[in-house]
């Protein structure tokens, strides 16, 4: 049976425009006769909020509660592994870079160095990253040397740039721990947290209010539901921006939507670009191996083929790199297999120092650079969006207004369940729950508006397939509960 018919009993506010003309101060729009405007659409509107809110909610909440650790888990890390990202003493100047590689190759020596961190702070340690074959893939080892005096301070498996606890909690947001099936969960969730803020947003305006500071903040004066409704109401309207930012960033982590929104970008010209680090004949670059296949290079990284017949070390390329003006919380690529090193900044708090310059292994010389500021438009956006959504470019401050979204999120589930409660009947069925705007709203919409309406949901769910997925089963499902409460209305009629 539909939740619109989980009972026939008398209700708290039967009226279908009670729920909007809950909150004091505020009334519903008003129902017209005109098939057409904002009389026409609200119906439709708060149809699929309710229905929306009401089944993907689970999904939201746990998307915001473990969104909320991982909003904390930058400090948390600094807290319980600052014995390997933080050195005793500051020294008065680093060993060179080569001696430190050298003391994590000696500490580790099955893992082949694959990249550099040089300290970024002069308290913190020298990353030095490794490849393992016992790690799985995606994973890499991390050995933290103290820069000064090239002692080891520890050495962790890490994910990128994220020590065990962040990367553990930045998979148990994404997929709950569940592997690629649990990644659903996560994409659902940022498919319909958009659809649920705006819809929500717009029935919020859209309602006629004799105080205006009442779209803001919420009136102290009410109780019960109504309170509930004006606390849902302004909270949400205050999140909107930062939760449909979050859906979109979301989404270009996910796997089905993410591939669709990489295609657009790439097609619009906004792909993010990379610099070029391919050595070319006659550059210094051999064409094979030769003597120097396997050898070991100065600072005691490993040789792959083809690699040039002398090498400068990472300390020449590093300094290479800075007076190409690339000096920020530099990450070094080591060369690889016919290419040069690649040195980029990684700073991404404003103003962000994301430069990047290939130098050549054999003579210093800077073979490309790329600066940030190149970028195309849609690439820059991409990448403030994403370091956002990761709490980067604005530091702790950034972390906190994470943390206050995610909060507001459960919040506003919690609440818009507790209205869903209080709109029960108070009489009949001891078991009952409030109901939905009554089905048929779609048919007060004027073809000039249905058509358009339906055409942009077609697009968007092929483009946002769980969206779509989803959407097109609620309808089904709905569909067929409402043929059988029909059936049981018809045969109680007859009886």
């Amino acid at each position: 049976m539909s939740l619109d018919d989980l009972t026939d009993a008398p209700r708290q506010d039967a009226d279908p425009g009670a729920t909007a003309r809950s909150a004091p101060g505020s009334t519903a729009a008003p129902r017209t006769g005109a098939a057409g405007g904002w009389a026409a659409l609200r119906p439709l509107l708060l149809r699929m909020h309710f229905y929306a809110g009401l089944l993907i909610a689970p999904a939201l909440f746990l998307a915001a509660a473990t969104g909320l650790l991982y909003a904390g888990s930058w400090q948390a890390e600094r807290i319980l592994y600052s014995h390997e990202l933080t050195v005793d003493t500051v020294g008065e100047a680093p060993v060179p870079l080569g001696t430190q590689v050298k003391a994590a190759r000696t500490a580790e020596p099955q893992g082949k160095v694959v990249g550099v961190w040089p300290a970024p702070e002069p308290d913190a340690t020298t990353r030095v990253i490794m490849e393992d074959p016992r790690l799985e893939e995606g994973k890499t080892l991390t050995v933290f040397v103290d820069p000064y005096t090239a002692e080891v301070r520890g050495q962790l498996t890490t994910s990128g740039d994220a020590l065990p606890l962040r990367a553990w909690l930045s998979e148990f947001h994404a997929s709950l721990q569940l592997g690629e099936f649990g990644r659903n969960y996560s994409e659902l969730a940022a498919s319909w947290l958009w659809v649920v803020t705006l819809g929500g947003l717009a029935l919020w305006i859209g309602r006629r209010r004799t105080r205006k500071a009442l779209l803001v903040v919420p009136d102290r004066t009410a109780t019960g539901r109504r309170k509930t409704l004006s606390w849902h109401g302004s909270v949400g309207l205050w999140a909107a921006v930062g939760l449909v930012g979050l859906s979109a960033t979301g989404l270009t982590w996910s796997k089905y939507a993410g591939e669709n929104i990489g295609q657009l970008q790439d097609r619009l010209g906004g792909a993010t670009p990379s610099v070029a680090a391919k050595l070319t004949p006659g550059a210094g670059a051999a064409d094979g191996g030769g003597e120097h296949a396997g050898h070991v290079m100065p600072d005691g990284t490993e040789m792959s083929m083809p690699m040039p017949a002398t090498d400068i070390g990472i300390d020449k390329a590093v300094a290479a790199a800075r007076a190409a003006g690339v000096t920020e919380s530099l990450r070094v690529t080591l060369p690889a297999q016919g290419k040069g090193y690649v040195v980029k900044e990684a700073d991404k708090t404003l103003p962000v120092h994301l430069d990047s310059v290939a130098v050549d292994p054999a003579d210093g010389r800077i073979m490309d650079e790329l600066r940030f500021a190149d970028y195309p438009l849609l690439a820059q956006l991409t990448r403030f969006g994403i370091d956002l959504h990761m709490g980067l470019t604005f530091g702790i401050a950034n972390q906190i207004a994470l943390a206050a979204l995610a909060v507001a999120v459960m919040y506003l589930i919690v609440w818009g369940y507790r209205m869903w409660w209080l709109r029960r009947p108070t009489g009949g069925r001891a078991l009952s729950v409030g109901r939905a705007q009554p089905r048929g709203a779609w048919r007060r919409l004027p073809v000039t508006v249905l058509l358009p309406f339906a055409g942009v949901t077609a697009a968007v769910g092929w483009f946002v397939p769980l969206l779509g997925i989803s959407l097109l089963a609620f309808l089904v499902l709905d569909v067929a509960l409402g043929f059988v409460a029909r059936r049981r209305a018809t045969a109680a009629r007859a009886a």
